[in-house]
């Protein structure tokens, strides 16, 4: 396949639990930045997968009386399901307990040994299982961790990686790549971390031992973020820097991250590549966190939502479209019912929906079931065509700052000028009057809906793709290059159906 290469990756998730719609958020993200650059004719590779090793793993695996492995196979068998479920196009799915990951972690540990970045010391320090993460005294907040985990003391033998030393290295590197951490507010808290007092990183563990053993060393696992961050390497071929996806895709073009996990992914991860001499991903992008209904999700307070409960309510594009428009991606959001069905009937419904239904359904009774012949196009033809023709550049500035809301809100401009378009030309008047003007007016109106759906299939494929089988398109013409074309006159066209149906709340007699 040629193209640009372009690597997204999700970070692995971490087994200890079902997935839920933060996960679920993450991941369409990346997978709709993934669809739409192979439309743009990119060559894509997309890891997800799951982060397997760790204390927090081996206690959820004996508290359920089964052992580590078998655990890990359950739950990671809910997040393949979860992307099946949610039409996540990932080219690969990565499990920490894999043979070449734990080859790929050993190779980048002795490479970090070889180039004398790792010793041997004693750590004593504050350490959450929940988080995997070790705190300074000063982070704790009333005695606990600032996301509200619980902490240890802890005291072992540790090896170190020599994080102190790659301050100023680190602080270089953020300066000279303005857009390597994103958004600015990601930027600022970690350039603030790196300048306070930044320590070596205690990077192994003797107190458990389901982990990649330390080489040499066996009574020793890696410490899991070592182990885990490794494994956007290990999905391209890592050690072997000959491999062909390693020569072709690293550095990874995009890691997109939960922010709590921005520090390990800004400080640690460019520390440990540039120890090891290789070279750092181009983007970290540290998205904000959702509530339900105003509050904090937890399973105690029976608010804990599940990519399948909502599908199942909802829909599956009407819920992928949700996510991705309803804040501005980075930032905080609040799922509710309310707003939810407002984006399904307003924007979905309303918009495309009516405008799509009442366009092909008048062209199914009036213009012969087939694509109109144009005459000459006016001035509001061509001001509507226009529109149509600038959304690629638009959109494709937006998602590549990960702005998918404001790229949505592009597309649905042109929606909403369509629907004014159709009101002004009343081709339902036409059709008695100037029946030649009606089929211009109509074949306008079907090639900015064909605009829209190629550019909103990296949103919801299923449902864009059903609106350009009724548009007629062939399957190889639609991707952005395609958009250049235009519909043939004359061209059959299937009956309409409605694609979003309006969404009824059933309340109990």
């Amino acid at each position: 396949m040629t193209g640009e290469p372009f690597y997204v990756t999700t970070p692995i998730y971490y087994v200890n639990d079902s997935p839920h719609i933060g996960h679920a958020y993450t991941t369409v993200a990346v997978d709709t930045l993934a669809r739409f650059m192979r439309l743009d004719g990119r060559r894509v590779l997309f890891l997800t997968g799951t982060d397997e090793h760790g204390q927090k793993v081996d206690k959820s695996a004996r508290d359920k009386g089964i052992d580590p492995q078998t655990f890990c196979d359950t739950v990671s068998q809910n997040f393949r399901d979860m992307n099946v479920m949610m039409n996540v196009s990932n080219d690969q799915f990565i499990r920490t307990t894999e043979p070449r990951h734990i080859a790929a972690s050993q190779a980048l540990w002795l490479e970090l040994e070889k180039r004398g970045e790792i010793y041997l010391g004693k750590f004593a320090g504050w350490y959450s299982v929940r988080d995997e993460a070790f705190y300074e005294e000063s982070e704790l907040k009333e005695g606990k961790a600032p996301t509200g985990a619980d902490v240890e003391w802890v005291e072992e033998e540790n090896y170190f990686f020599k994080l102190s030393a790659w301050r100023e290295r680190l602080l270089a590197y953020y300066d000279a790549h303005p857009d390597f951490i994103a958004p600015r507010a990601r930027r600022n808290e970690i350039v603030s971390f790196v300048k306070g007092d930044l320590r070596d990183l205690s990077i192994s563990r003797t107190s458990f031992k389901w982990g990649v053993p330390v080489p040499g060393n066996e009574k020793h696992v890696m410490y899991v973020w070592l182990d885990a961050l490794t494994n956007y390497l290990t999905a391209v071929g890592y050690p072997d820097t000959d491999a062909p996806d390693y020569k072709t895709f690293w550095p990874a073009d995009l890691h997109m991250v939960g922010k709590d996990i921005i520090r390990f992914h800004c400080v640690y991860w460019p520390a440990f590549l540039m120890a090891a001499g290789l070279p750092v991903p181009k983007r970290i992008y540290g998205h904000g966190w959702w509530t339900v209904e105003g509050q904090k999700m937890s399973k105690s307070l029976g608010n804990f939502l599940t990519a399948g409960d909502l599908v199942a309510k909802y829909g599956l594009d009407p819920l992928r479209y949700f996510m991705l428009r309803e804040l501005p991606f980075g930032s905080d959001g609040d799922f509710s019912h309310r707003a939810m069905v407002g984006r399904i009937n307003g924007d979905l419904a309303n918009d495309i929906g009516n405008l799509a239904q009442r366009v092909l359904s008048f062209v199914n009774k009036n213009g012969g079931a087939q694509v109109p012949t144009p005459g000459a196009y006016k001035e509001t033809d061509e001001a509507l065509l226009k529109a149509a023709r600038d959304l690629l550049s638009k959109v494709r500035a937006e998602f590549s700052e990960q702005s998918f809301n404001k790229g949505l809100e592009t597309i649905w401009q042109v929606i909403g000028d369509s629907n004014r378009y159709v009101d002004s030309e009343a081709p339902w008047t036409l059709r008695k009057t100037d029946p030649a003007r009606m089929a211009t007016v109509l074949y306008v109106l079907m090639e900015a809906i064909r605009h829209v759906a190629i550019l909103a299939q990296p949103v919801m494929p299923q449902s864009m793709a059903k609106l350009l089988d009724q548009l007629a398109v062939p399957a190889h013409q639609r991707d952005f290059a395609a958009l250049d074309t235009a519909l043939v006159p004359g061209t059959a066209l299937p009956k309409p159906e409605g694609i979003f149906p309006r969404f009824v709340d059933t309340v109990p007699a």
